[in-house]
């Protein structure tokens, strides 16, 4: 009798059993969005179009302020921002001690090496440049989790990767580049800034599931801190007060409270309601956003021509072929990211 009933319990022989968990999670990831409404779509754009423009507050704000003590007053005002709301949550959670180095590891890839290339490239070099490159991260973070033996390289991967650097590569134009020029060298800071952004959001994966993305967060800031707000504050002590106007008080405000912590708390808040591989489409919007605004704001030094246009139509198709999978690895660690797809 217990054969028989073994026996009925059994699923059919041809039942397609490999396919069934692929099935099974598109299914689930279109139930998921189907529920989760407009709302979160309308937060991912709205995160979009914060993270396409701040590039140009950056800018305004870069006129009178150096890049370092624009580093710091983001950094220390975001680590503030963050903590308030941590504790508004409940209460503060203290890591463990044998992870204090890992958050240390991360606020020196994440924060203090992120901030200070991207925001001195993006003085160097233009807005739409910076956004363009940002589109990126995701490809560099699965170089390094390739590296880093995190992810199998897959053919599509790096079809995706190749594809993408062929387009950075082309932006760059290292055979025509003036490599003691500005805007040259900008570009150069720009694409290792996406370098150790990868490098931060591939290696803390696990970190941020353990915490939560709040909290984590909120420490890898407050580690960023220790280095970015000495270095940043020595720079600004440099600065005659008369430079630093109101137009350029109300830009380093605006970047402290809506790119970074309303930006972020957004991002964290639609990726709970709706599958990374959507989340992934709208990283595309941010040098759209940056190709439109710009100009209009910053005049004839951001007008875009044919090679930044070549240049994105081989970044966008690279990211897409890395990310627009089911299950991708990355887009995993992009979800446990709310920072991840923009500075």
């Amino acid at each position: 009798m217990r054969a028989k009933a073994k026996a009925r319990a059994q699923p059919p022989a041809n039942t397609a059993r490999p396919n069934a968990p692929g099935i099974a999670f598109k299914l689930s990831e279109a139930i998921s969005n189907r529920k989760a409404g407009v709302q979160p779509h309308l937060a991912l754009i709205a995160v979009q179009l914060v993270f396409g423009t701040w590039p140009i507050f950056g800018k305004i704000a870069l006129r009178a302020m150096p890049s370092t003590g624009l580093v710091a007053f983001r950094v220390a005002g975001a680590a503030t921002a963050f903590l308030f709301l941590v504790r508004l949550r409940g209460r503060i959670v203290v890591p463990r001690r044998d992870d204090l180095a890992r958050f240390a590891l991360y606020g020196l890839l994440g924060v203090v090496l992120n901030q200070f290339l991207f925001v001195k490239g993006l003085e160097l070099s233009t807005v739409i440049n910076a956004t363009l490159l940002s589109t990126a991260i995701p490809v560099f973070t699965l170089l390094v989790s390739v590296l880093f033996g995190l992810e199998k390289l897959s053919l599509r991967s790096a079809l995706g990767m190749l594809v993408a650097a062929s387009g950075v590569v082309f932006l760059i134009d290292p055979l025509r580049a003036d490599f003691s020029g500005d805007k040259t060298l900008g570009n150069i800071l720009l694409v290792a800034n996406t370098i150790a952004y990868g490098a931060y959001i591939s290696i803390s994966q696990q970190v941020f599931k353990r915490y939560g993305a709040l909290t984590a967060m909120s420490w890898v800031f407050t580690f960023g801190c220790i280095l970015a707000v000495p270095i940043g504050g020595f720079q600004l002590a440099k600065v005659a007060p008369l430079q630093l106007d109101s137009m350029m008080w109300v830009a380093v405000i605006y970047i402290i409270l809506v790119p970074t912590v309303l930006a972020y708390y957004l991002n964290a808040w639609a990726l709970e309601r709706v599958a990374p591989s959507t989340v992934a489409v709208y990283i595309y919007l941010q040098p759209l956003i940056a190709f439109a605004v710009a100009p209009l704001v910053l005049g004839a030094e951001e007008q875009w021509n044919w090679r930044t246009s070549v240049s994105a139509a081989l970044i966008f198709a690279g990211v897409a072929v890395v990310t627009l999978r089911s299950r991708s690895r990355v887009m995993e660690e992009v979800s446990e990211h709310p920072d991840a797809l923009g500075h």
